[in-house]
């Protein structure tokens, strides 16, 4: 986090001001920032999932309110493409929806969700996926169809900033909440996550929300919290991107030419980023080898590179290593390379 980050978590230490209204303030001030109708923050984006659902299945009832994560009596469903599940899905399930699967592995037709929204829907999540699944259904297609149901569209957008214009786009087109992560490319506390999208269900969320006694009560984001992502969201919106984008390529191009001299290795950029490693617009190296350089899985050389000294960490792909520069200060990138240097050769 940028210093200017943790003085104003510190400032916001030192005074009192009731959570409502800051809360309230916040996102009155993100929204405007955004161009967006409202926005709420939660504390991260897992958080931000559980509050999107209470807010589409209760509503800004009271007694719902109470009653969640209990849906009896209430409609509870949300769809989502089978392909696409994860484990970040608790996110939703916390508040007591329940998942109806649609599709195949690798495709979904558009009658597969019109035929999953039914009286019981609450949602339908759609997914930022044509540039990584063709099969997929693109998120216009899914907001025309959920809508023509009058079903909003949860969009978990937690990775995918940069690029920033992210921010509003998703909502621009029509999605009903979009989430994100306050940390990441932003670098707020990793202790927070923005919803933004349609104000009534925004106002829903923050009724779900902390510090009402609901089913967020346990998540909450406190004024310094609050203030250092303020904080990190005027910087991040104020940044240079193509300076940021310049210091990811150097970083690569480092890594690359670094590992370029070992016979056996292939290290090559890659951009956009493989299918499944978000988000796809950061420059990434893919290290592949031949069995004579080793025959050990990216997986084993991956535990190696973590548990070395210095710790390094790094990504897998079917074949070898993913190196991010996303993460990394400058000049960082010179260890990274050493120390995958060191464990390709030790074999």
């Amino acid at each position: 986090m940028p210093k200017e980050v943790m003085e104003a978590m510190h400032e916001a230490s030192r005074n009192y001001i009731p959570l409502r209204e800051l809360h309230k303030a916040a996102g009155e001030y993100i929204a405007e920032r955004l161009g967006v109708d409202a926005a709420c923050l939660s504390s991260g984006a897992a958080a931000g999932m559980a509050l999107a659902a209470a807010a589409c299945m209760a509503g800004n009832d009271p007694a719902y309110r109470a009653q969640l994560p209990d849906t009896q009596g209430l409609k509870n469903k949300i769809v989502t493409f089978r392909s696409m599940r994860s484990n970040y899905d608790q996110g939703f399930r916390i508040a007591g929806a329940t998942y109806v699967e649609i599709g195949m592995p690798k495709k979904v037709e558009a009658w597969d969700l019109k035929h999953a929204l039914t009286d019981s829907t609450v949602a339908a999540v759609g997914y930022i996926v044509e540039h990584e699944h063709p099969g997929m259904l693109p998120l216009p297609t899914v907001i025309e169809i959920a809508h023509d149901m009058d079903v909003p569209v949860i969009v978990n957008a937690a990775a995918e900033i940069p690029p920033v214009e992210n921010l509003w786009a998703f909502a621009h087109l029509g999605a009903d909440l979009t989430i994100f992560s306050g940390g990441k490319d932003i670098r707020g506390p990793q202790s927070t996550g923005l919803i933004v999208g349609r104000k009534d269900l925004i106002d829903a969320c923050s009724f779900h929300s902390c510090p009402n006694h609901s089913i967020g009560r346990s998540m909450k984001v406190g004024k310094e919290e609050i203030m250092k992502f303020l904080t990190a969201l005027d910087l991040y919106l104020e940044q240079d991107f193509n300076k940021e984008m310049a210091e990811w390529e150097a970083q690569v191009t480092h890594v690359v030419d670094a590992l370029s001299d070992i016979e056996g290795v292939t290290a090559k950029r890659v951009f956009p980023g493989m299918p499944g490693i978000q988000p796809i617009w950061i420059p990434r190296v893919y290290i592949d080898w031949t069995p004579s350089v080793t025959d050990r899985k990216p997986e084993e050389l991956q535990a190696k590179l973590l548990n070395g000294d210095p710790r390094v960490a790094v990504g897998t792909s079917i074949s070898g290593l993913v190196v991010n520069p996303q993460m990394l200060d400058s000049g960082l990138e010179s260890i990274v390379a050493d120390c995958i240097k060191r464990v390709l050769k030790e074999d």
